[in-house]
């Protein structure tokens, strides 16, 4: 199975916010004075299982869609399962073996989820980044469909002055 070219260019957009905020984090460590091999080596555990986790779950998107509702569901599910199982075994092991530094395995686990839930400020190609228009509100809505009341106000507004 050939995978969509979507899920490498997601999994990238992961790994670079997760590379950033890895590095980030390596500069509060030095910042702190409480930097060494164990803080990389740390890092580069989590940041190697984060965006594992997310170009595994692609795949699994990708191959669920051809399966019907039913298989489908299953696949995601065990996919859920075996990931948060990768996951709380890498940080088990992490946390166990004196190689890493403790606060560098989990903390970078959660950056991942960072970069996910920033996406949309980011989102250039839906043109929905969260843009403020000149009328002050985020247009990012403008696709919705409306019930006409914010136009009603709109249109009775007249930039704080009164008649």
């Amino acid at each position: 199975m050939k995978l969509d070219k979507t899920i490498y260019k997601e999994t990238a957009y992961i790994a670079i916010w997760t590379l950033i905020f890895s590095v980030l984090m390596n500069a509060v460590f030095l910042v702190i004075k409480k930097w060494d091999l164990t803080v990389l080596w740390g890092n580069l555990l989590s940041f190697a299982s984060g965006v594992l986790n997310f170009f595994l779950l692609g795949v699994t998107v990708q191959k669920a869609l051809n399966f019907e509702e039913k298989k489908a569901k299953n696949a995601m599910k065990l996919s859920q399962s075996l990931r948060l199982l990768m996951t709380f075994v890498i940080a088990v092991v992490g946390v166990v073996l004196k190689c890493f530094n403790t606060v560098a395995v989990l903390v970078p686990l959660i950056f991942p989820r960072i970069a996910i839930a920033m996406r949309p400020l980011f989102d250039k190609k839906t043109g929905k980044g969260g843009e403020i228009s000149g009328n002050g509100r985020d247009d990012s809505l403008a696709d919705e469909p409306s019930d006409g009341r914010d136009d009603a106000v709109d249109a009775t507004e007249t930039n704080g002055e009164k008649d």
